[in-house]
C-alpha cells in the first residue's frame, strides 16, 4: 500500500536552490544542493520532496500529526520534509543532512507523545516513512515484514486477510505507527500470554550514520537489541521490522464493564490488584478510569458535586465464553460478570472492538486518519497493592475540570512479561504488579488554557509518588515525557545529565544502550532531547551549531 502528496515541481526545486537570506536558509540550500549531487538523476525524487516554499508543505507536515501542542505558529518548522519510497533513497538524505549540520527527525504514524519526530530546536529535516507502508505476510512461516511507516491497522488487517488464527501482539490503537512502536516496546490485548510486540521481533533493515543498510546479521546483536525497546531513533533510520506472529484461536471472548464509585468501583479496583497478575497468560484484565461520561460516552452533569466517576473493567480472553465465566466466577465473582456481558468474536474482529468500530468493519483499519488533540500522558509502574484510601485520592482529581476528558488506565503483569529477563531487551520493567499511566486529553477551544492541564496532569502524577516504583522513578518509553529531564538541545550531553531521564525508562539497561551508541553513532549525530550520549566524543557533527 503506497500513500502519496501532491509533489513540487522541478522549477520550483530550482528556484529554491537560489534562496538564501539566513543562516538555516544557508543549511537548506546546501542540503537541496547536496542532494542534486548525490542522486544522479534527482529529478526521480523531486516529488518526494517538501519545503516552506511549497503550496503542500503544510499539510504534509500536518498529515500524521496528532498532538496540537505541537501545531502552534511558534513551533518549529522542518527546512525539509522528504517522503521517501524505496530505502536506497535514504542514505543520500542522512550524509547530507549530516554534512550540513541539520537533524533529522524521523516520522512513522506521528503518535510522539512530545512531537520529536517532527519537531527540533535547531535546524533540521524531517524524513517521514509513510510509504514504507507495506505489510508481507507469510502465514506458512507465521512471520511478516511490514515497513516503518506502515500502522499496527495495516498490519492486522493483513495478517487477517491471510488467517483467522495468527496475530502479532501489539497496541490498541490501530492508527499507531509501526516504526516508533516496535522500536519503543509496544504492548497490548496478548502481552500477557506473548509478551511485546518488540519481543517478537526476529529481523530489522537499517540505515546507519554512514549510509550503510543493515539487517539483523550485518548490524550485529548489539544493535538489534538496541532497537528492539529502545527507541530507533538515537541509532539510525529502521526501514523494516520482520515479526513473529502468534496463534490464536478462532473464537475469543471480550467484555466491557463499567462501575460507578455507588457501585463500589473503588473496592473493585482493590481487589483487581490481587487478581488481575495472577490470572492465567490467556486472560488480559485492564481497567480505564475516570469520568463516567469519558468512558462510557453516557452524558452526566457538569456539575463537580454530581460528576459520576467510575471504571471500566475490560476482559480479552484466548478462549470461549464458558470458561471465562468460569475464570471470573472463581477468582472475581465481585465484579458480577454474567454471560450477557460477553461477546465471542475473531481476534480481528477483537481489535476493532477495543478501539470502539464496527467489529464487521476490518477495512477501518486501513483508516490512517488521526483525531488531532492536545495530549499530555504520564506513565508508572507498581509494585505492590496501592490501598483503598489511596485510590479514592485519585478520584478527586476527576471532580475537576481538567479530569473532564482523561482517564487512568491500568494493565496487569505477570504471565508471560514476568517470565522475560529484564536485560533480554532494552525494556526493563517486566516484573511490575501493573503499570498505572494516566492520560489527558483536552480540546483545541481549550487551548489558552493548556498550562492548566499540564498542571493537573503533574499534580496527579506528584500524588502518585508514594505508591509507585520510585527507585528510580520507573517510565514507559512509549510514552515520552520530557518533563523526566531532556538533553543540551546544543553541544554535548554528558551521561549522568542523560541519565536521569534513561534511567527512569530503561533502569540499568540504559548503560548497554549508551555503550551501543558510542559504537554505532560516536559523534552524536542522530541526536534529540531524549536520545541516548555517546560516551566522552571527542567531537560531534554539531558542535558548531
Amino acid at each position: 500500500m503506497l500513500y502519496r502528496f501532491p509533489t513540487i515541481s522541478a522549477l520550483t526545486f530550482i528556484l529554491l536552490l537560489t534562496f538564501s537570506c539566513s543562516s538555516s536558509a544557508h543549511h537548506h540550500d546546501d542540503f537541496l544542493q547536496c542532494l542534486t549531487q548525490k542522486f544522479h538523476n534527482y529529478y526521480s525524487i523531486s516529488n518526494l520532496v517538501y519545503t516552506p516554499q511549497n503550496s503542500t508543505f503544510s499539510s504534509v507536515l500536518l498529515s500524521s500529526t496528532w498532538n496540537l501542542r505541537y501545531t502552534t505558529p511558534s513551533t518549529p518548522k522542518p527546512q525539509v520534509i522528504i517522503t521517501p519510497e524505496h530505502e536506497s533513497q535514504i542514505p543520500p538524505v542522512i550524509l547530507c543532512a549530516r554534512d550540513n549540520d541539520m537533524e533529522i527527525r524521523i516520522r512513522s504514524g506521528g503518535h510522539d507523545m512530545e512531537g520529536r519526530s517532527f519537531v527540533s530546536e535547531v535546524p533540521f529535516v524531517i524524513l517521514d516513512m509513510i510509504n514504507f507502508s507495506q505489510a508481507t505476510v507469510d502465514a506458512e512461516a507465521k512471520t511478516a515484514w511490514v515497513g516503518t511507516g506502515a500502522t499496527l491497522g495495516i498490519l492486522y488487517y493483513s495478517i487477517a486477510e491471510k488467517s483467522p488464527t495468527l496475530a502479532f501482539p501489539a497496541g490498541f490503537c490501530p492508527t499507531v505507527g509501526i516504526g516508533g512502536h516496535l522500536s519503543g516496546g509496544g504492548y497490548g490485548a496478548l502481552f500477557r500470554k506473548y509478551g511485546f510486540a518488540s519481543d517478537n521481533v526476529i529481523d530489522a533493515r537499517i540505515v546507519d550514520v554512514n549510509g550503510r543498510i543493515l539487517d539483523r546479521k550485518s548490524m550485529g546483536e548489539d544493535l538489534f537489541w538496541a532497537i528492539r525497546g529502545g527507541g530507533g531513533a538515537s541509532f539510525g533510520v529502521i526501514v523494516s521490522f520482520k515479526v513473529q506472529l502468534v496463534d490464536v484461536p478462532e473464537k475469543v471472548t471480550v467484555f466491557s464493564i463499567h462501575r460507578t464509585l455507588q457501585q463500589n468501583a473503588t473496592q473493585l479496583i482493590h481487589r483487581w490488584q490481587y487478581i488481575a497478575p495472577k490470572f492465567e497468560k490467556d486472560l488480559h484484565l485492564y481497567i480505564n478510569a475516570g469520568r463516567t461520561s469519558y468512558l462510557t460516552g453516557e452524558n452526566s452533569s457538569q456539575d463537580g458535586r454530581n460528576i459520576s466517576l467510575g471504571a471500566s473493567f475490560k476482559a480479552f480472553y484466548l478462549g470461549r465464553v464458558d470458561r471465562l465465566l468460569s475464570l471470573m466466577q472463581e477468582s472475581f465473582p465481585e465484579l458480577g460478570v454474567v454471560r450477557e456481558d460477553c461477546i465471542e468474536m475473531s481476534w480481528i474482529q477483537s481489535v476493532l472492538y477495543f478501539f470502539g468500530i464496527p467489529i464487521d468493519s476490518p477495512e477501518n483499519l486501513l483508516n490512517r486518519t488521526i483525531t488531532k488533540t492536545y495530549v499530555k500522558f504520564k506513565s508508572n509502574y507498581v509494585q505492590a497493592p496501592i490501598p483503598a484510601n489511596g485510590i479514592e485520592g485519585i478520584w478527586k482529581f476527576y471532580y475537576e475540570k481538567e479530569g473532564e476528558n482523561s482517564e487512568v488506565i491500568m494493565f496487569p503483569y505477570g504471565g508471560r512479561m514476568a517470565e522475560i529477563p529484564e536485560s533480554e531487551t532494552p525494556y526493563p520493567h517486566r516484573n511490575s504488579l501493573f503499570s498505572l499511566s494516566h492520560e489527558l486529553f483536552w480540546p483545541e477551544e481549550e487551548a489558552q488554557n493548556t498550562d492548566k492541564y499540564l498542571s493537573w496532569s503533574s499534580r496527579i502524577y506528584n500524588y502518585l509518588t508514594p505508591y509507585v516504583e520510585n527507585s528510580p522513578r520507573a517510565s514507559y518509553y512509549n510514552y515520552r515525557d520530557l518533563d523526566l529531564g531532556v538533553n543540551n538541545l546544543k553541544g554535548k550531553t554528558s551521561y549522568e545529565q542523560a541519565s536521569i531521564w534513561g534511567k527512569k525508562y530503561f533502569k540499568n539497561n540504559f548503560d548497554r544502550l549508551v555503550r551501543v551508541k558510542t559504537d554505532v553513532d560516536p559523534k552524536n549525530f542522530f541526536r534529540n532531547e531524549q536520545s541516548f550520549p555517546p560516551l566522552n566524543p571527542r567531537f560531534t557533527y554539531f558542535d558548531e551549531v
